[in-house]
């Protein structure tokens, strides 16, 4: 089974939904711990939701991605090419695993933020990588950038920014200015 077969739109991990199946059974289960564990399963907000499409491009809100593995499964789940915003951050991340679905899928890289660290790890891979002061800038960007077959995905792919929720719905919000 590939992992095109167990992926679904807005299904962020493939394990989640596998647990998720019989979720009646497994919560009847007589270990307390086992039991307390999933119960706790529940939707996350703000991934690879699927906020607008505006003169056939989608825009994608995955603003709970804060890691490299997270994005990775972003850039993994999403057919065809992508416009990546994301959040520029003075950490030390290594984005060497993103490399290669980058080199396929990423044709635009817009960056909130301090991009120096992005250009660095992306610079050889992504033809287009753009410094932007603000989301409605990014997404000004992103709306206008001349190709039909991207979709526009919001993955911060860094954690020492605000939160998933405070960034989903600025992403929200500015896109339905659009």
């Amino acid at each position: 089974m590939t992992i095109e077969t167990l992926v679904q739109r807005g299904f962020d991990r493939p394990h989640v939904g596998l647990a998720g199946m019989d979720t009646r059974k497994l919560k009847a289960m007589r270990n307390s711990a086992l039991r307390a564990c999933f119960n706790r399963l529940e939707d996350t907000s703000y991934r690879l939701e699927h906020t607008a499409t505006i003169r056939g491009r989608e825009y994608i809100n995955d603003a709970a991605s804060r890691t490299v593995n997270a994005t990775w499964y972003s850039f993994e789940s999403i057919q065809g090419g992508i416009v990546w915003i994301a959040c520029g951050s003075s950490e030390d991340t290594d984005y060497s695993r993103l490399l290669p679905l980058a080199l396929r899928k990423v044709r635009m890289l817009l960056v909130l933020g301090d991009a120096s660290k992005m250009k660095q790890a992306f610079g050889a891979v992504v033809p287009q990588i753009v410094e932007c002061d603000s989301m409605a800038e990014a997404l000004h960007r992103a709306h206008y950038y001349d190709s039909d077959d991207v979709k526009v995905l919001f993955s911060p792919a860094s954690s020492g920014v605000a939160s998933s929720e405070a960034l989903g719905e600025l992403f929200l919000h500015e896109v339905n200015e659009l």
